[in-house]
């Protein structure tokens, strides 16, 4: 059996996990699989066969970004097989004291959900976090498409690909949740953008995304579930559902996240 790195996780602390993933269901009109909490995702998503999880949250206020980090990096410190990444805000004070500590803490990257967060992609307040994310090395993975919503539109990430050459984007829900025919024609020719898969191989028909995979190509396409949204061992039924070759499953179910996170596989 090879590993399994899922790339999309949000974990919660215990005492509020049930209300954040009650309000994430809310937000989706979608029923949650699960309860959001760090000891049940390793659980379950081991059962599953799921080797590495990269686990993050949102600060949907600046103020709650040093919590959230410390959280995460206490999580992580906990499970030598999980990843973190840290949380920013763009009205933080001081972004990169906040990129700093990110960094100190042994987080590999930033997750930004526009939608939730109440900003575009491209918004000015966030091009210094581009940047310093660039300067830093550090991943960002970012939330995209919604058809409700133009904040995390994929053509809004086309100007920050443009001018932070080298920036490791990684675009969520295969670069534009509902929007994926749009991402797909806007974003695939972007060498310096990938994208994971989830959230999407549920609605999307299985020739429809191995069309997007391959037009982005299988080795900037990583795997993830969006834990606590979908139950883990389905969406890995619909991933292998797509019979792709045995190269492209070993692509984007590990190697590609062990390259991008730096993830060291026995």
């Amino acid at each position: 059996m090879h590993p399994i790195i899922d790339c999309h996780c949000h974990i919660y602390p215990d005492k509020i996990a049930a209300k954040a993933t009650e309000s994430i269901g809310k937000f989706y009109d979608l029923p949650m699989a699960y309860g959001g909490t760090a000891a049940e995702m390793l659980q379950k998503s081991r059962d599953a066969g799921i080797t590495h999880s990269v686990v993050f949250s949102v600060a949907t206020k600046p103020s709650q970004v040093g919590s959230i980090n410390a959280f995460i990096a206490d999580e992580v410190k906990k499970e030598k097989n999980l990843i973190g990444l840290g949380a920013v805000h763009p009205d933080s004070e001081d972004q990169r004291a906040d990129i700093d500590s990110i960094v100190s803490l042994g987080l590999k990257g930033v997750k930004l959900h526009p939608d939730f967060q109440g900003f575009a992609i491209d918004d000015p307040r966030c091009l210094k976090i581009y940047e310093l994310c660039r300067e830093r090395g550090l991943i960002v993975l970012i939330h995209m498409g919604d058809l409700r919503y133009d904040f995390s539109s994929p053509g809004r990430l086309i100007p920050v690909l443009q001018k932070f050459d080298g920036l490791k984007v990684i675009g969520a829900h295969f670069g534009g949740w509902s929007l994926w025919k749009r991402a797909q024609e806007q974003l695939c020719g972007f060498k310096n953008f990938r994208v994971d898969c989830s959230s999407s191989l549920a609605f999307i028909p299985p020739e429809e995304a191995k069309g997007i995979i391959r037009a982005y190509g299988a080795e900037r396409v990583l795997f993830g579930t969006d834990y606590p949204m979908w139950d883990f061992k389905a969406e890995l039924d619909r991933f292998y559902g797509l019979e792709l070759s045995d190269e492209e499953n070993r692509l984007i179910l590990y190697k590609n996240s062990a390259e991008v996170f730096g993830i060291k596989l026995a």
